[in-house]
């Protein structure tokens, strides 16, 4: 039976090459796999792409939501990427692929922005997820690292300005939730 799963992690918990290394493990296996990802995400047209350098051609989310359920039965299993990006409808769709179809979509995605605020997309996965499993990383600290702080060029916490700032990997770091509420993004 197939089921809809959001996992999601803070900045730098290789997200983004776990969904990859998910896809290549159902290819190998003579699965057909679909990848996609909100167009919200312009980093790369066509491609997710990995820090580490993995990456493999997607479609967009929106594109994907425009299929007919007729045209999407050939896949043996949907991934989607920046998942926080998508909306209350996309994940909707994504439970009648599953519901409907019995085909398993895998989502990977961050929970709450940089200041701690859900995602659209991440809200409703948590609300209609089947299963939910975090991709941990860890805060300078050693400590698991679960909160999102974008910073200045100086190293300090930044507390306003847009929910999305894409292309700023430099930007944000992820820190646990002790020093996140401290603002402390290093040792002293």
């Amino acid at each position: 039976m197939a089921k809809l799963y959001f996992r999601y992690g803070a900045m730098g918990s290789s997200k983004t090459a776990n969904a990859l290394m998910v896809a290549y493990n159902y290819k190998e296996r003579g699965k057909k796999v679909l990848l996609a990802k909100p167009k919200l995400d312009t980093r790369e047209v066509g491609v997710m792409h990995s820090r580490i350098g993995l990456e493999q051609p997607c479609i967009y989310v929106e594109d994907l939501v425009e299929k007919s359920l007729d045209e999407l039965n050939k896949y043996d299993c949907i991934i989607v990427d920046e998942a926080q990006f998508c909306k209350k409808e996309d994940v909707k769709f994504f439970t009648r692929l599953v519901d409907d179809l019995d085909i398993p979509v895998i989502c990977y995605g961050l929970r709450t922005d940089f200041q701690m605020n859900l995602f659209e997309g991440s809200m409703w996965l948590l609300a209609w997820a089947d299963k939910i499993e975090e991709l941990k990383t860890v805060c300078w600290c050693g400590r698991g690292a679960r909160c999102n702080a974008r910073i200045d060029a100086d190293g300090n916490m930044v507390s306003s300005g847009e929910q999305v700032e894409l292309g700023a990997n430099e930007r944000y770091i992820s820190l646990c939730r002790k020093h996140f509420t401290e603002r402390k993004t290093g040792p002293v």
